[in-house]
């Protein structure tokens, strides 16, 4: 099949602009620590702890967590020096398995980022509510209006886009800096001996516990990736992009492993295993009721930074589609600033519409399981492509090949197979949502062969 989709024609379009050669270390390490660390880290503390409740346990999973991310790093990175195209994943499927594989993983990649985009806007809403109680009535407005600000900012360009980025990522890391420092400095250390809640989970046996609180964690470093769809606008992608996104993964692991000892140390364990938002009930027990306000400030914070990663990186996926001729050549307009507006567009339109409908709850869990199966792509793509270009130059090898990206396809496997095992339902509605792309893909290719200008054979 994989042969068979390869060997089919593409009429690649004209681009209506071009992306700029702009972005540097800086910037990497600002989207990834933005697309990172998100709400995930205030609330999936007290999760994992109610699962394991033992301090070494519960460090240990964070820690395989953040292995988990890391080695993943480093084979995109080398993926990404390798093919420092914009697209991210997109490009490396098409490449390993052809235009049709690679239409489908961007298709999912896609999906994702854009269901993500507006569930985080739906949660960004409602921590001003909380903040903001007049506020709490116009949840769906707000949550609209930041992504149409987001757009607008990202429309002007991409100098733009990647400041607000740099400048909202430093705060919210800086932020949990200073909350652990003040976890340390002022609180003394809690009664770790106090009663534990225990989730049902727990009653199938530490194993069961084990996978469901790795299961959570891994989702919770989603973004460790980030920097591969901008390689094309990097200055210098083979150099910058292994600096900034093993720098930024492992700054990530720091701060998640950090926050978690802070909250051991301030919290007794049965009233961090059964808090829904530990950090905020930290900051209360430093601070008092202001201590909550400071955190939902720093939700709101890292809300927008995370946001805005994802709209920073989501047209881009689009747009390199587009550009091999597999959706509309419109697409691919890119402004003065750099900036994928039609991309940019098509995304800010989907987002708000999920917002405005008030309940995407399948989408969600699909793009839970789709996410796992772009991960996967990604990591079959690079041993594919070592064997088969062992001619291509690469920058960057990942370090410990093949162990380590043997290590990370696994682990990504169990969990795709732990996630549909968990729920047949949706993992039936994503091979729904796959066989759909089947005829659309078709429709695409046939539209643009048809409309396409003829371009010059090779060698001619």
């Amino acid at each position: 099949m994989s042969q068979w989709v390869a060997s089919q024609p593409i009429q690649p379009v004209r681009t209506r602009g071009h992306l700029l050669r702009i972005l540097g270390v800086g910037f990497g390490i600002a989207v990834v620590i933005g697309g990172t660390i998100g709400s995930g880290i205030l609330r999936t503390p007290g999760e994992i702890a109610a699962h394991l409740h033992r301090p070494g346990l519960i460090v240990a999973v964070w820690l395989v967590g953040g292995i988990y991310a890391f080695f993943g790093t480093l084979s995109v990175v080398e993926l990404g020096t390798t093919y420092p195209l914009a697209g991210g994943w997109y490009v490396y499927a098409r490449r390993a398995f052809g235009p049709y594989a690679g239409f489908v993983v961007g298709c999912s990649d896609w999906m994702v980022q854009t269901v993500s985009v507006a569930y985080l806007a739906v949660a960004f809403s409602e921590f001003s509510g909380e903040l903001l109680p007049q506020f709490a009535r116009h949840q769906k407005i707000l949550g609209i209006g930041l992504l149409l600000a987001l757009m607008l900012l990202n429309w002007i360009g991409l100098r733009s886009g990647s400041r607000t980025q740099e400048i909202t990522s430093f705060i919210k890391a800086l932020a949990l800096v200073v909350f652990v420092i003040g976890c340390f400095a002022l609180a003394p250390l809690a009664n770790t001996a106090s009663p534990v809640l225990v989730r049902p989970v727990s009653s199938g046996g530490l194993l069961a516990a084990l996978v469901v609180s790795l299961q959570a964690i891994i989702v919770t470093y989603d973004g460790w990736y980030l920097a591969i769809y901008f390689t094309e606008e990097d200055k210098q992608p083979a150099t910058n992009l292994p600096k900034s996104s093993v720098s930024a993964v492992l700054a990530c692991i720091a701060i998640y492993v950090l926050v978690n000892l802070a909250l051991m140390h301030v919290l007794p364990m049965g009233k961090f295993a059964g808090s829904q938002m530990p950090v905020a009930d930290a900051a209360m027990a430093l601070f008092g009721a202001r201590g909550q306000q400071l955190i939902l400030l720093v939700s709101l914070i890292a809300a927008i930074s995370t946001i805005n990663a994802t709209v920073l990186a989501s047209p881009r996926i689009l747009f390199a589609i587009a550009r091999d001729g597999l959706m509309p050549d419109w697409i691919t307009s890119v402004n003065r600033g750099g900036t994928p507006i039609s991309a940019l567009l098509v995304g800010t339109i989907v987002a708000s519409a999920l917002v405005l409908s008030g309940s995407f709850d399948t989408l969600i869990d699909i793009a839970a399981i789709l996410f796992v199966v772009v991960y996967l792509s990604g990591f079959v793509s690079l041993f594919i492509l070592r064997a088969r270009e062992p001619g291509v130059p690469r920058p960057f090898k990942a370090w410990l090949y093949p162990w380590g990206n043997g290590f990370v396809l696994l682990a990504s496997a169990a969990f795709l197979v732990g996630a549909v095992i968990a729920d047949l339902r949706h993992a039936l509605f994503t091979v729904i949502f796959i066989a759909l792309t089947i005829p659309l893909y078709f429709v695409l290719c046939r539209r643009n062969r048809s409309e396409a200008p003829q371009m010059p054979s090779e060698g001619n």
